[in-house]
C-alpha cells in the first residue's frame, strides 16, 4: 500500500502476530492487460458497501515476507505448481531486481522455520514491464533451497491459482507490515473498484504487505485455498492501510502462470 510512496519500504521491527477484528489489532500467541488503466477507482467507480471486517485465523506457513538487504520489505505465497516452486507476490515489489532477493515462508518473531529460499526466476507480465499497468501489478517467483530435496510446497504448502471468480468473495488477507516481525491477518468480503480492480476493507496493512495473498475458500484445516489477488494495483495497494486492492485475476495472470510452469529448467 502507498502511504507515502509505497507499502515496498524497506524496514523491521519485532511484535507478535496480529489479527484484525473489526478495527483494532489483538496480539495472538505466534505459532498484457486487458487494455485499461484504472486512473482512480474511487472516483472512476461506485464502491458498494462491505460488512466489518472480522476476526480470522493465524497466518498459514504458505504466506512469508520477501528479503532484501536482511530486511522484509514485501509479502508473499507459495501457489501451487508442478514443480513446488512458485511464489507468487506484486509486481511492484520487484523494483529493485531480484538479485539477493529470499523468501522466508511462515516467518515470525526472526524465525523462518524453512529457512531461506532464494529467487532465481521472476515473472511479470509485459504491460507492466512496459508502462507499470496497475491491472497487471502481479508477479511470479521461482525459489530454491540449495541442500534441501523437498520442495517449497511440500514443506509449506500452496494456495490454488484461482482466475475469474468474479469481485465479491469472501478472503482472508494477510501481509508482513514492515515495521512488525510477524504476519497481519483480516477477513472480509471484497467488492469491484475499477474495471480491473478490486477492494477490500481491513485495517492495519501499511507498507510492507504489498503482494499478500487474497485467500478464498480456505479449508478451516490449513488454512489454505484460492489465491485469487495480492495486495498492489491502484496506488501500489492502495493510498490509507486501512482500504487494500488488487488487480483483478484473470486470463493475463493465468497466461503468465502457463508461461512460468512450461519454462525449461525450473
Amino acid at each position: 500500500m502507498v502511504i507515502n510512496v509505497s507499502r515496498a519500504v524497506l524496514a523491521v521491527s519485532a511484535a507478535a502476530v496480529l489479527v484484525l477484528t473489526g478495527g483494532a489489532a489483538v496480539s495472538t500467541s505466534v505459532a498484457d492487460s486487458d487494455g485499461l488503466l484504472g486512473g482512480d477507482p474511487v472516483a472512476s467507480a461506485a464502491v458498494p458497501e462491505t460488512p466489518a471486517p472480522t476476526p480470522a485465523t493465524a497466518a498459514t506457513d504458505a504466506v512469508g515476507a520477501l528479503f532484501s538487504g536482511g530486511k522484509h520489505f514485501c509479502s508473499a505465497s507459495v501457489v501451487h505448481s508442478p514443480a513446488g516452486d512458485l511464489v507468487l507476490t506484486a509486481a511492484h515489489c520487484l523494483g529493485g531486481g531480484t538479485a539477493g532477493l529470499t523468501f522466508e515462508p511462515g516467518y515470525h518473531d526472526g524465525v523462518a522455520p524453512y529457512g531461506s529460499w532464494t529467487v532465481t526466476a521472476s515473472a511479470v507480465p509485459a504491460g507492466w514491464t512496459a508502462s507499470a499497468d496497475q491491472d497487471l501489478d502481479f508477479a511470479f517467483l521461482t525459489v530454491t533451497q540449495p541442500g534441501t530435496a523437498a520442495s517449497l510446497e511440500s514443506l509449506a504448502g500452496a494456495n490454488r491459482l484461482g482466475v475469474d471468480r468474479g469481485f465479491t468473495n469472501r478472503i482472508t488477507l494477510t501481509g508482513y507490515p514492515d515495521t512488525a516481525d510477524a504476519p497481519v491477518v483480516c477477513a472480509n468480503t471484497t467488492t469491484r473498484s475499477d474495471t480491473y480492480q478490486q477492494r477490500v476493507e481491513c485495517p492495519g496493512f501499511p507498507d510492507g504487505t504489498s503482494g499478500g495473498p487474497w485467500v478464498t475458500a480456505a479449508d478451516p484445516a490449513t488454512g489454505l485455498g484460492t489465491v485469487i489477488g495480492v495486495i498492489g494495483g491502484y496506488e501500489q495497494g492502495g493510498d490509507t492501510p486501512d482500504v487494500s486492492y488488487s488487480a483483478y485475476f484473470d486470463k493475463d495472470i493465468q497466461q503468465l502462470y502457463d508461461s512460468v510452469i512450461a519454462a525449461p529448467a525450473r
